[in-house]
């Protein structure tokens, strides 16, 4: 899955033309404003199948409030605001009045939109925590929305992990992706400033004392992307090209059992159809990973012994059985002595979708770098000390996560070559409704008659 990411698109909207390996997100790039605008309003998401930004904010929230009409109100207010910073705008109107705080905190002013999207979710503590029906819509999550199992090797951090609303900002701009995620925190929880957290000043109003906090910020990533030239694949931490295959290339994904198998399009992989709820469909499921790579050990090992822990050549992208950067993976292939040149345990192999019964996902990665931490490795020679808190925020988005991730990961998780050198240190499921209407706010449909 490191290997596969969906980094390719984003070289359409740098004006070079829409990559090869993800021609199906022409008709997003086709849409974009000269001015970099993403358009908001559409029967998808903005930020699924977008070409991809160079960073990314991915914020979780856990609701405080036990009110549904608090909870619709702030996906309103998001809405509103969402609709005004992709298009470049302060999350609100600003006014001139000294005595209250700035409705929006300014760092992004005369920045323009910088291709932002902002991608709504719903974890399952929106439907039942503890066993509980928080809000009267335990009947309405949909049965996709799985609570993730754990998998082998999971070595998950709570400050990492779960969260009952999610947020992913998308920009190519560092700074207008922070902006927008802390607008939205803002308005989630207001009364900040009555906590102590501001400068409210003794005997003065304050207008956000009387609006109740609905929801508070669990935890944040920040995530990057090379900036590659155009037309090529860019590479992640572990210096290979990342995004090569993903649903709608037109480039055959492998071949096995003598077989071509081609990658499928959005409609079958991403996209839900009739079998989900009303307020689902044309939505998508989210699987986030935080996922740590060692890589002062991934830098110590012969390049011969990482092409075959990732089955492709590193600086050329190729299949290990040869050919260029888009050439199906030949699973059929061995050497003279009968073994497969791809290996058994080869993090190609095992992430294909021969490999799990057809089971495809649209990968959607940015690395991530947070400085160094003290850490213990989980795999010979099983070093302490200060190494890179650095790695791979893994997006995925799928139709079903028990046949998408699910599926594939299970399998991973026990086999692949590449677990040695990786550790999932923070993970969240979310279901992503679909498109939002001009006149609509984000998951109208699921609270409609609530």
């Amino acid at each position: 899955m490191l290997a596969a990411s969906a980094l390719t698109g984003r070289a359409a909207a740098q004006g070079a033309g829409l990559s090869e390996s993800n021609p199906a997100s022409s008709a997003v790039a086709g849409s974009i404003d000269s001015d970099g605008k993403v358009p908001f309003h559409g029967v998808h998401q903005a930020g699924i199948d977008t070409p991809q930004q160079t960073h990314v904010l991915f914020a979780s929230f856990d609701l405080v409030t036990d009110k549904v009409p608090d909870i619709v109100q702030l996906l309103r207010d998001w809405t509103e605001a969402a609709a005004r910073m992709t298009a470049g705008q302060t999350a609100e109107a600003l006014t001139p009045d000294p005595s209250v705080p700035p409705a929006d905190s300014g760092e992004a002013i005369g920045l323009g939109p910088r291709r932002l999207t902002l991608t709504f979710g719903f974890g399952p503590g929106l439907f039942e925590k503890d066993g509980k029906d928080r809000y009267g819509l335990r009947a309405r999550r949909p049965a996709a929305l799985v609570d993730l199992p754990r998998f082998n090797g999971d070595q998950l951090d709570p400050g990492h992990t779960g969260g009952d609303l999610c947020v992913q900002a998308c920009a190519d701009d560092s700074a207008v992706a922070f902006h927008a995620i802390r607008q939205l925190a803002r308005m989630a929880a207001p009364n900040d400033a009555a906590n102590g957290y501001g400068g409210k000043q003794a005997g003065v109003a304050d207008p956000y004392d009387a609006k109740p906090g609905v929801a508070v910020l669990r935890w944040i990533q920040a995530g990057f992307l090379p900036d590659s030239p155009p037309d090529e694949t860019p590479r992640n931490l572990l210096g290979f090209k990342d995004g090569t295959q993903n649903p709608g290339s037109p480039y055959p994904a492998e071949r096995a059992d003598g077989k071509l198998i081609g990658n499928g399009s959005f409609a079958d992989v991403v996209w839900v159809g009739g079998e989900g709820p009303a307020w689902m469909q044309n939505g998508s499921y989210l699987v986030v990973r935080r996922i740590r790579i060692a890589l002062q050990h991934w830098d110590n090992v012969e390049l011969d012994f990482q092409e075959q822990v990732i089955g492709r050549k590193k600086l050329s992208g190729a299949p290990l059985t040869g050919g260029g950067e888009f050439s199906p993976l030949d699973l059929d292939a061995a050497d003279k002595d009968g073994n497969p040149v791809i290996g058994d345990n080869a993090h190609v192999r095992l992430g294909a979708a021969s490999s799990n019964g057809g089971a495809r996902i649209l990968r959607r990665g940015y690395s991530y770098n947070d400085g160094l931490a003290m850490i213990a490795e989980r795999w010979p020679p099983w070093r302490q000390g200060l190494e890179y808190e650095a790695g791979l925020l893994f997006i995925a988005y799928q139709r079903d996560p028990r046949t998408g991730f699910i599926k594939i990961f299970e399998k991973m998780s026990k086999l692949d070559l590449l677990n040695q050198f990786t550790t999932h240190i923070g993970s969240g499921v979310f279901a992503c409704p679909g498109g939002i209407g001009k006149d609509e706010f984000v998951g109208q449909k699921l609270f409609q008659t609530v």
